[in-house]
């Protein structure tokens, strides 16, 4: 039987009242099986890459989802269950993040997916000097196992140096494309180039996420729609497990000068959050597209800090995290960063500590932070 798309579209604001954004996928690629399992996955549900509750459903030849009204842009893409089969381009290469605004009462959005990632002929881009420290490292303070990544200079194996450390969430994307769900760094070979270039060696360690628990660990306070509330646990993990274990494996600079944490978006706000609540073990943080929207907690928690003197962080937004913001507006990311700033400074914080970029054009992605991810390195570590 043939079903019209106003029948569709009937069903859907019929049986959800609330409805405020329905996404239909009327194009597919070719391949795609007529049984396919469809997801859509983003920062509204930390990433996981395929959450039965945001499986789209089929009617007909089209696959829909209706998802309730937020506050906020969000930033996501189309999966068949996991992030080796993430949409692409029509030749295979990954696609920058796709992002709407709820700016209208009940929107219908259609999408073309031109192609579906195939993980095993993707090739590693990850430097010789990039391996995996461990497959499943144990999380004591949440009883969960993650992968480790691990960094090392170039000249790490021919030299006695020590070296200082930075702790990296989402270690999925940091050195691989193959592992990657929206794009890689390119950590390794941005810090391979500072090397050449600077003479200066840095190891770093890369977290995974926890895919659905993403959102849950990224965040010491909890979000009523998202989540959120395990953040602490997360950091004493980084701070009481992991850390002394790479320093007893590893040749590093144990002081607090030496030690940075660095993450984006959810990954941002608990590299912030760790800062302020372990300033003496991480004197230098990289805070790119902070998601302080999750909770207001996050300002109230600045404003209870005054022992930041001698710490120094690198703030990162784009002024285009947004696609409904006009010409003369700032985003609300850069709003959030300038309010924290400003409690910093007046708790004290020392102005000359904090550094502000915001790229023009720049959208919430890690094209962006790809591209930044030198400038404040050298920021933090050179000058």
């Amino acid at each position: 039987m043939k079903i019209s798309y106003t029948y569709i579209l009937f069903l859907l604001f019929t049986s959800t009242f609330y409805a405020q954004a329905t996404f239909v996928i009327d194009n597919l690629p070719v391949k795609t099986s007529t049984n396919a399992k469809i997801y859509i996955s983003g920062d509204f549900e930390g990433w996981s890459g395929g959450q039965e509750n945001y499986k789209l459903k089929k009617i007909g030849n089209r696959y829909l989802i209706t998802l309730p009204k937020t506050s906020k842009t969000i930033n996501f893409k189309f999966t068949k269950g996991n992030w080796n089969t993430v949409e692409t381009d029509k030749n295979g290469k990954n696609l920058e993040n796709r992002n709407y605004t709820f700016d209208k009462k009940n929107d219908t959005v259609k999408i073309n997916i031109k192609n579906w990632s195939n993980s095993s002929v993707k090739k590693s881009t990850a430097s010789k000097n990039v391996s995996v420290l461990s497959n499943d490292f144990y999380i004591p303070q949440l009883n969960r196992k993650r992968k480790i990544w691990l960094y090392l200079p170039p000249d790490y194996h021919t030299s006695q140096k020590k070296y200082p450390v930075i702790y990296m969430h989402d270690g999925q994307n940091l050195f691989d494309e193959k592992t990657s769900f929206s794009g890689e760094w390119g950590v390794d070979e941005t810090l391979n180039q500072i090397f050449e270039e600077k003479g200066v060696g840095i190891i770093v360690i890369g977290i995974d996420n926890g895919g659905d628990k993403r959102l849950d660990e990224y965040s010491p306070w909890k979000n009523i729609k998202y989540g959120g509330g395990e953040g602490d646990a997360y950091v004493d993990f980084i701070v009481k497990t992991l850390k002394p274990y790479v320093d007893n494996k590893f040749r590093t600079r144990l002081d607090k000068s030496n030690t940075a944490i660095f993450g984006s978006s959810m990954g941002g706000l608990i590299s912030f959050y760790a800062t302020l609540k372990y300033p003496d073990i991480f004197g230098k943080s990289g805070v790119f597209s902070p998601s302080f929207w999750f909770s207001e907690q996050s300002f109230v928690f600045t404003k209870s800090k005054n022992n930041l003197n001698h710490n120094k962080i690198y703030f990162l937004a784009g002024d285009k995290e947004g696609d409904n913001v006009a010409f003369n507006e700032i985003t609300q990311t850069v709003k959030d960063i300038n309010s924290v700033i400003t409690i910093l400074k007046k708790q004290g914080f020392d102005s000359k500590n904090i550094k502000e970029t915001v790229v023009q054009g720049g959208k919430h992605n890690e094209k962006m932070w790809r591209e930044n991810f030198k400038n404040a390195v050298l920021w933090l570590f050179t000058l």
